[in-house]
């Protein structure tokens, strides 16, 4: 089935925390409507030229598309989630297959997804702030001893 005058609403989530993680979570999770109606068509999705699976929610009536990224290497910013319906991603894939640019290929909608980073812990972690401090106070009692035995 075909959508005529598609409309995205979305809201996502992204990992804020690195300091535990290995990985950062990218979660999109958004409602299709054709003219007016809600939608309950396939979807397929691509970021950055990655194909990514698209599942639908009977109980929301909405699509969740989600991917992980290695902490060290998660890029931070705007990423576009381009939607394809089933005639969109097969004309996607036809262009792969053929070496073609994929760019002509008209996305059903595009949802963007903001990932303001992820924290990684201060600068300086405790033990290592722990053994400066030590370093100091030991040398303030060497250098005020030897003063004092002058």
């Amino acid at each position: 089935s075909t959508c005529s005058s598609p409309s995205l609403s979305s809201t996502s989530f992204t990992t804020q925390d690195g300091t535990i993680l290995t990985n950062i979570a990218y979660v999109s999770q958004f409602k299709l409507t054709c003219d007016g109606e809600v939608a309950d068509i396939p979807l397929y999705a691509e970021v950055g030229g990655k194909p990514l699976s698209v599942v639908k929610s009977k109980e929301t009536n909405s699509y969740v598309v989600s991917w992980l990224e290695e902490t060290k290497k998660a890029p931070r910013g705007n990423f576009e989630i381009k939607v394809y319906d089933d005639e969109g991603y097969a004309a996607v894939r036809k262009a792969q297959r053929n070496g073609e640019d994929t760019s002509s290929v008209q996305p059903l909608g595009v949802v963007i997804l903001n990932h303001p980073g992820a924290y990684n812990g201060p600068w300086i972690n405790s033990e290592l702030a722990a053994v400066i401090v030590a370093f100091g106070v030991l040398y303030y009692a060497l250098t005020t001893k030897t003063k004092l035995e002058a």
